[in-house]
């Protein structure tokens, strides 16, 4: 299926304005949870609620933008991409606003989990399209890598700013700088280019409950993965037939899906209106697109997921010092989504994205191979240089692909489609590797102080049984703290703790090898994209262009 000639431009004084506003869309679309996750205590404590209260109000952020998601693109196409976008914007900055004066938790889910989770499913599907009705076919690379670059930079920098906020401010200002940055988003949407609305299309409710339930579903369940286990129930989590709820909830969420592409499919064969038009996934390209949307994303998720744990929790790290370890990913990141389109302009996107891939799983077994008892923060450079190529070079094809596989006035159908999986990649990416961090270190731990002479039976009978539901990441110090108040000797102690920073190393090794496997994998996936540039084969000159 190929895309129509064309696009809707706008001229080329106002492209460099337009690239800047959608790109800052998609950092702050992306900065929220980052920053979320290295607050969670003080943000808990200010609004004198749980810890849990605050990790629900970002299960349900994330819950609501991905239920959303492919809705949002459709609503996209009723009412204009632009209106669509501007209208998020006004409903994000006043989720914004919410949150920054939340009195309590309540506020902070309306504010925060509900209406910001509403304004980024119409924002970012509408970001996707825009680019497409802004951007010619051959610059469409170069602003799709910048607008991903945007949003993988916001979630390497969010542990980074959030901590500076927390540590010398306030939490509350990333909120209120979000809604300053929202209005001079709305106002710099005005010089963007937009395809006008469908006045024909209608809004097909059945296929949205249908979509919002099963995503819904799929998305929350593998957000419960690392509380209640994934497959295994951990201990005083719900048990489901005897399996863990993550595994019900993800099957009933699936085949709801499945139930909503079926229905779709009659719906499209009728002429009734649809959400999506099933017949966008008869694309090779975009199937192959969105396969490799889905790794970068899980792969992208996994990284910040190990990475952060291992410079804050094994070599005990500010948040503030983690973030300034994880900007060679950002900058290499930002230097390649960019560079590529430009230094390589008729690169085959396929031999890109595999290059990509490759790199990210040569970064991530050199991290693999560096991890040692002993080892400092330095460790980490080399690997996060290698991913953030990687994503960057990833971030330069993968969206000009997706996009540019189908008529541009199906541009914002596939930002859904594409936000949508991207959001599945980030949470599979996450609960996998806690899970398999979280048993390997269990399995380490527990073998490890039963063979351990220094630690008595009884200990160990006391250990198997209250840890049988997993062995908590701690660091060395938190473990010598809650040891101290035991009647334990010293010699006990010190075997413990050391057995436990042993089985730390043992666990981040296992949710590494796993992104390493993962990595090739999504060589697989990547087989189908096209070797060609957009547009490259109506071409003569850039088809031979591209071939030298």
């Amino acid at each position: 299926m190929t895309g129509s000639p064309t696009s809707t431009s706008v001229p080329t004084a106002s492209t460099g304005a337009v690239l800047f506003t959608l790109s800052m869309g998609q950092f702050v679309m992306a900065l929220d949870s980052s920053v979320m996750n290295v607050s969670i205590a003080t943000v808990a404590s200010d609004l004198d609620t749980s810890v849990t209260g605050i990790q629900s109000a970002i299960t349900l952020y994330t819950l609501v933008m991905a239920s959303l998601m492919i809705t949002g693109g459709k609503v996209g196409q009723l009412i204009g991409r632009k209106r669509a976008f501007a209208t998020g914007c006004l409903i994000y900055g006043a989720g914004s606003a919410t949150t920054a004066v939340a009195p309590n938790l309540t506020v902070l889910l309306v504010g925060w989990s509900v209406l910001e989770g509403v304004g980024a499913a119409l924002i970012m599907p509408a970001i996707v399209a825009l680019v497409a009705s802004n951007f010619e076919r051959a610059e469409r690379p170069r602003a799709y890598g910048l607008v991903a670059a945007s949003g993988a930079i916001a979630v390497a920098l969010g542990p980074l700013i959030g901590g500076v906020l927390t540590t010398y401010a306030s939490w509350r200002w990333v909120f209120a700088g979000e809604v300053l940055i929202v209005a001079g988003i709305v106002l710099l949407a005005r010089r963007m280019a937009d395809v006008p609305a469908d006045r024909g299309a209608k809004l097909d409710v059945v296929g949205t409950v249908l979509s919002a339930s099963g995503l819904g579903l799929v998305v929350f369940g593998i957000l419960r993965a690392g509380t209640w286990g994934l497959v295994r129930p951990k201990a005083d989590a719900p048990v489901w037939l005897g399996l863990s709820p993550v595994v019900w909830l993800v099957l009933a969420g699936g085949l709801i899906l499945l139930a909503f592409f079926e229905w779709e499919g009659r719906q499209h064969e009728a002429g009734r209106p649809v959400l999506i038009d099933p017949g966008l996934l008869d694309s090779r390209a975009l199937r192959a697109g969105l396969s490799s949307f889905f790794f970068q994303y899980l792969l992208q998720s996994g990284l910040f997921f190990v990475v952060p744990l291992f410079l804050s929790v094994a070599l005990g790290l500010t948040a503030v010092e983690t973030g300034v370890r994880i900007l060679p990913l950002s900058i290499a990141l930002l230097v390649t989504a960019v560079g590529v389109p430009k230094v390589m302009p008729h690169a085959s996107p396929r031999r890109v994205v595999r290059t990509g891939f490759v790199l990210l799983f040569v970064g991530t077994v050199t991290l693999l191979a560096a991890l040692d008892v002993g080892v400092g923060p330095e460790v980490v450079t080399l690997p996060l240089l290698l991913a953030g190529l990687g994503i960057g070079a990833l971030a330069s094809q993968l969206g000009s692909v997706t996009v540019s596989s189908v008529p541009d006035d199906k541009s914002a159908e596939v930002g859904g489609l594409q936000n949508s999986v991207s959001f599945l990649g980030s949470s599979i990416g996450t609960a996998v590797t806690g899970a398999l961090l979280i048993s390997a270190l269990s399995s380490s731990f527990l073998s490890g102080i039963e063979s351990n002479p220094a630690v008595p039976d009884q200990v160990v009978a006391q250990a198997n049984v209250q840890l049988g539901g997993g062995v908590p990441f701690i660091s060395d110090a938190q473990l010598t703290e809650a040891l101290a108040a035991t009647d334990l000797d010293q010699a006990t102690t010190d075997a413990i703790v050391s057995e436990n920073e042993s089985s730390r190393l043992a666990g981040l090794r296992a949710a590494l090898a796993s992104l390493a496997v993962l990595a090739l994998l999504a060589l697989l996936a990547s087989r189908n994209l096209p070797t060609r540039q957009p547009g490259e084969d109506a071409d003569p000159r850039a088809r031979e262009a591209g071939a030298t």
